[in-house]
């Protein structure tokens, strides 16, 4: 489950999108039918600003990657073992040693667009390094979920990863790296393509040739706040998820539909409140706080009487920054970085973390 965690030390990016065939980016379909059709031929403008976007970068490979490249000798010494990340020339070579001897390995899968997490493979096992670099230190140090303390040079490589979490790793973090339980990992885009979000894009895009736009991808802005945080958790976690793995602490904070859905103010077939709402997943996070201050209002502005379906309360302290006081940062445990608590709340100090 950390390689997520480490993800989303990267990036909390929800993961919706919210593509029209009518929109201002909508142009001629093309028709060559020779040609692979791409999403990009007719929502230019979409894919040109998705392309900074983290969803897009949440898995890296070799060569693509500015971080290592701006920090080619990285080093840290954890108890009995030492780790070095060394790049030359587009290649990256992750090094435990014991003093005694040592374990060199290519690093292929990098997770997370700055912060980052590496899978490693050696004689066909899966490994989540030990040691992380984190952005907020420009440094390495352990990876979050990684407290045992190693007593072998295998051990101290980091932790073994089982089947089942590479296959939901590889799935939230790239695209076309698992065909039902299998990893095919010689097929795998970096990163989240359009089609990993909108089912049926390929057919759609195969018909649009055609000049046939009856099979259009499911809208995914016209799901209730319920079903967009349902489909945001597939990756970022759902309530259910949270609840039947009993998972309480501020280790929760990564997982923010979870939290969404544990506001007092949280009303499942509300759109005003879905993660698509406040977040555009085809942009970079949004880190105005300010910016954010129309979404709350949409709810927190209106009238009982004009909206006599729910009881609106309205802040008596500001009409602005709200997010600043009502969705507070928290301190992810040996995590390195703080994250925006999305269990909307009204914050009292020295108040323990609410689960």
């Amino acid at each position: 489950m950390t390689l997520l965690a480490a993800a989303a030390v990267a990036a909390a990016v929800l993961l919706l999108s919210n593509l029209s065939p009518h929109g201002a980016a909508a142009a001629t379909p093309p028709t060559n039918s020779s040609a692979a059709p791409t999403c990009s031929a007719c929502h230019s403008g979409i894919a040109a600003e998705y392309s900074h976007a983290a969803m897009q970068h949440a898995l890296l490979r070799p060569g693509a990657n500015p971080v290592l490249e701006e920090h080619p000798d990285l080093s840290v010494k954890l108890g009995n073992y030492s780790y070095s990340v060394q790049t030359r020339n587009g290649q990256s070579t992750y090094t435990v040693s014991d003093g005694n001897g040592s374990i060199a390995l290519p690093i292929h899968w990098i997770f997370g667009q700055h912060s980052q997490t590496w899978v490693l493979e050696k004689d066909g096992i899966f490994y989540e390094s030990q040691v992380s670099f984190f952005r907020r230190d420009q440094a390495l140090a352990t990876t979050p979920g990684h407290e045992n303390v190693p007593h072998s040079l295998n051990e101290a490589i980091g932790r073994r990863t089982s089947h089942a979490e590479l296959l939901k790793c590889f799935n939230c973090h790239s695209t076309g790296a698992t065909e039902g339980v299998k990893l095919t990992l010689d097929k795998l885009r970096p990163g989240l393509s359009c089609e990993r979000c909108h089912e049926g894009a390929a057919r759609h895009m195969a018909d649009a040739i055609h000049d046939n736009f009856t099979t259009l991808p499911r809208s995914l802005k016209a799901m209730n706040a319920e079903d967009s945080a349902n489909f945001c958790g597939q990756c970022h976690r759902t309530w259910d998820t949270a609840i039947r793995n009993h998972w309480h602490g501020p280790e929760d904070v990564r997982f923010q539909p979870y939290r969404l859905m544990n506001s007092q103010c949280f009303l499942g077939s509300d759109p005003r409140i879905s993660c698509i709402a406040c977040h555009d997943p085809h942009k970079p996070v949004e880190t105005n706080l300010e910016s954010y201050d129309a979404k709350c209002l949409a709810c927190h502005g209106v009238s009982r009487k004009s909206d006599p379906a729910t009881v609106v309360k309205t802040c008596t302290v500001a009409k602005s920054n709200c997010a600043s006081c009502h969705m507070p940062k928290i301190e992810l445990p040996e995590g390195h970085a703080a994250f925006t608590d999305h269990q909307i709340r009204i914050v009292r100090g020295n108040e323990p973390y609410p689960n």
